[in-house]
């Protein structure tokens, strides 16, 4: 302001000057008109003022918690209400992992000896006890393993003999000690050629009389065929798998658990699961082995749990499995599920506001009231969700609610719609 009055004081004897006016015309400006001027410019000054305060209005933030519903609407809606009540819910682990059986319930068939595949007796599906043939392979070297089998059996019969005729010489002192010695030795010699002769051919399942080429491949357990590797005519390799056998009549699961749920697994729990990729049917089972190190990088833990036979018929190893660890069962106060909703990363419930049951409207004078409709106000509440059983969830109110609090139990979602201006939202 001091600023704006020195210049003009300075602009007016120079614009008069500049016009042509007498030093005596200049004085002739009475005080009275530059009062006037600062005046003039004193206004100007406070009336800019008072503008720029009334261009920044500071408007009220709308409330984010709240929603309202005509009565209409809310029977529409079909908004029920409800207290918490204490429930009798199961703590649980969640768990993923798979079907498997035990290691001697499941078995690769293989040969000990290479050979070409003669015949094959079953087909993948197939049903087979211990000990049935599944099919046969053909090896001329058989034929040799037998003949020594023979050769030496017939040697140790001999040998016997001469043995008991040379110990009866030797007790008599007719023949030197030396020569029964030496039968006696041969004897042991052949006897061990017969029988290892005969462990090669019992390990082959070929009969140790007789000659043959053929060598059965059999089945070590019960159970139903997997995979057939082989095929007719082709040749089958030592080593090689050539059927899969699967005793499926010991199924269990390995679970996956988490390093930071360990604490509160135990054996004897009883888990309900369902197959991810078929029905929605839960099965029981119960943990009776825990492994003691990390299966893999994502560190989780082994957990097997035994199935009841009766229900593992139709499981087939490697099936997923989502599952559900039963750790407690206690008493928590809880909500039907539906009445709890997410908005963002946090969770709410919504109370029946009774203050706000009917709204006031002014109107202006000798203007005719019109009907109103009722309004119901509901507020969200956050909530900290616990445990999700039968139907009900475990709720922990994050600050303390009436204790008569109407609680929204049925169309909380539409609520939590209606609030975010009809936006999407997500449980």
């Amino acid at each position: 302001m001091k600023n704006i009055s020195s210049s003009y004081l300075t602009a007016i004897p120079i614009a008069i000057g500049s016009k042509g006016f007498t030093q005596r015309a200049q004085s002739l400006i009475s005080l009275r008109a530059l009062r006037f001027v600062f005046a003039f410019f004193a206004v100007i000054s406070i009336t800019s003022c008072n503008e720029k305060k009334t261009e920044e209005p500071q408007e009220e933030e709308k409330s984010t918690t709240e929603v309202a519903l005509t009565e209409s609407q809310y029977k529409t809606v079909g908004i029920e209400t409800g207290s918490v009540e204490d429930r009798n819910l199961n703590k649980v682990i969640k768990a993923n992992g798979y079907t498997t059986v035990p290691p001697q319930n499941s078995a690769e068939v293989s040969t000990l000896i290479g050979g070409t595949v003669k015949d094959i007796f079953v087909l993948e599906g197939t049903y087979v006890n211990k000990g049935k043939v599944l099919a046969t392979i053909q090896n001329l070297e058989v034929i040799g393993m037998q003949e020594d089998y023979q050769s030496a059996v017939a040697n140790v019969e001999y040998l016997q003999l001469e043995y008991n005729r040379q110990k009866t010489l030797s007790d008599e002192n007719v023949n030197p000690r030396k020569t029964f010695q030496e039968v006696k030795a041969k004897l042991a010699a052949e006897r061990a050629r017969a029988q290892a002769a005969k462990n090669k051919l019992d390990a082959l399942h070929v009969n140790t009389k007789g000659t043959t080429s053929v060598v059965p491949i059999v089945s070590p357990i019960n159970g139903f065929v997997g995979k057939i590797n082989i095929a007719k005519g082709a040749f089958a390799n030592t080593g090689v798998s050539l059927f899969e056998v699967v005793d499926n009549s010991q199924m269990h699961l390995d679970l996956n658990v988490y390093e930071k749920d360990l604490g509160s697994i135990s054996i004897g729990q009883v888990i309900d699961f369902v197959l991810t990729n078929q029905s929605n049917k839960s099965i029981k089972g119960k943990i009776f082995g825990i492994n003691k190190s990390f299966s893999n990088e994502s560190k989780t833990v082994a957990v097997h749990a035994k199935i009841d036979p009766a229900d593992a018929k139709g499981l087939i190893p490697g099936m997923y499995v989502s599952a559900n660890i039963n750790i407690t069962n206690a008493t928590v106060p809880a909500l039907p599920k539906d009445a709890v909703v997410k908005n963002a990363d946090k969770y709410f419930v919504f109370i029946e506001e009774a203050e706000h049951a009917e709204e006031k409207h002014e109107h202006a004078a000798g203007e005719k009231e019109e009907a109103h409709e009722k309004e119901v106000h509901f507020k969200a509440i956050e909530v900290m969700p616990g445990t999700t059983d039968l139907g009900f969830t475990e709720v922990k109110f994050v600050n303390d609610i009436p204790a008569n609090a109407k609680i929204v139990t049925k169309g909380a979602f539409y609520l939590l719609s209606a609030m975010k201006g009809g936006g999407e939202h997500t449980h």
